[in-house]
């Protein structure tokens, strides 16, 4: 069976990927399988999804999508090389493609970069710029002109995490051919765009109460309509009390934190009132403020550096229809999968826990009750 993987949130599922779904089943056969690695509860951008991960992974299997497994909070919560490098993990064990969206579209192109990030050349390179002061984003996209790269293939967010795909692929061997999708439409557009409409625009629609139906599939706009919706703002109190009584030590021990950024970090929150600012005064152009955001998430988990680059022994499986069911059952012996809900003896198992327990905080209309995350089940479309 041809097994295709996708690295996805869906924070929501719109009509940009159902058109990946379709165009994959267009391009291998109607009877390909679609398997996608989803983020959890926590999004890469360091915000609590939107809606639930449970509603979202149906959406997808709605939608076309045969099984969706979770990535864990700790790859959820990475830098983009760390997202890609868990992602491609996951779904080399079952897929034998590696779909993305990309700006260029060019596969060669997207590999060939890899090739040169993942050089030795480049590392010296790249320090050279990051001494000037700049961002680490504008000097990787220094130092790969300097090497011979295409101009400009690191200045879209497709694109970016393309290259980063190509990366893990590359790093890790795995045993994925790449098949790159145009993305057509701005990834971080605030305007909803009817055929290829961004996430952030229905994010937006959705939260201000406005017409978002039109702008994602029919399947799923019984389940969107009736799903709570979680924002960081909602949270804010809860997390503005953990960053004001975390100590001098638990500030150091936090993931991107390098270069004193987690004193800056720790200073801002004992003075500032609100979270952005909090945000603002730890800002400067050396860091991303998706960086921060990943910083002051991964604190209110409890998310220390060596947590987040710890290895974890298991995916969940949070959906699946007939054919995603072939898929586990080819997988049962390797004993890499658990069922969302499932209990393990493993540290990591604390984690997922205490991350179901505060995603709830998060919660618009009010604090959702506690033990959701011991009460999950899979989700089934047979």
């Amino acid at each position: 069976m041809k097994t295709v993987g996708i690295i996805c949130e869906y924070n929501p599922f719109h009509l940009g990927h159902k058109k990946q779904i379709d165009r994959i089943r267009q391009e291998f056969g109607p009877e390909t399988a679609v398997v996608c690695a989803m983020s959890g509860n926590f999004v890469q951008r360091g915000h609590p999804a939107l809606v639930d991960k449970s509603i979202r992974a149906e959406a997808a299997l709605r939608c076309g999508a045969d099984l969706v497994l979770e990535m864990p909070v700790t790859v959820s919560l990475s830098s983009a090389e760390g997202f890609a490098q868990g992602g491609v993990e996951i779904l080399s064990r079952v897929c034998d493609t590696l779909c993305f969206g990309a700006e260029s579209a060019d596969g060669a192109a997207l590999m060939h970069t890899a090739e040169i990030l993942c050089s030795s050349e480049f590392e010296q390179v790249l320090r050279k710029f990051l001494e000037t002061g700049i961002s680490f984003p504008a000097a990787r996209q220094a130092a790969l002109a300097e090497l011979g790269g295409e101009e400009g293939i690191l200045r879209q967010p497709n694109d970016i995490l393309a290259v980063e795909y190509c990366k893990a692929i590359r790093r890790q061997n795995a045993d994925l051919t790449v098949f790159p999708i145009r993305r057509q439409g701005s990834y971080h557009a605030q305007t909803a765009d009817k055929e290829n409409p961004s996430a952030t625009a229905v994010r937006s629609l959705m939260l201000g109460w406005e017409t978002w139906q039109p702008f994602v599939p029919e399947q799923t706009v019984s389940l969107f309509a009736q799903a709570p919706l979680h924002t960081l703002a909602a949270g804010e109190r809860a997390v503005l009390g953990k960053l004001r009584t975390m100590t001098d030590e638990e500030f150091e021990e936090l993931p991107y934190g390098s270069e004193g950024l987690w004193r800056k970090l720790m200073h801002a929150s004992r003075k500032e009132s609100s979270l952005e600012e909090v945000l603002t005064a730890v800002k400067s152009k050396r860091y991303t403020r998706t960086r921060l955001d990943r910083m002051v998430m991964c604190a209110f988990l409890g998310i220390t550096r060596e947590i987040l680059q710890q290895e974890v022994p298991y995916t969940r499986v949070l959906a699946f229809n007939s054919r995603g069911r072939e898929i586990l059952n080819g997988q049962k012996k390797r004993g890499w999968l658990r069922n969302a809900g499932e209990k393990v003896e493993h540290p990591h198992w604390q984690l997922e826990k205490r991350c179901g327990e505060l995603y709830g905080l998060f919660c618009t209309d009010a604090p959702e009750p506690g033990g959701r995350e011991q009460r999950r089940r899979v989700r089934c479309l047979l």
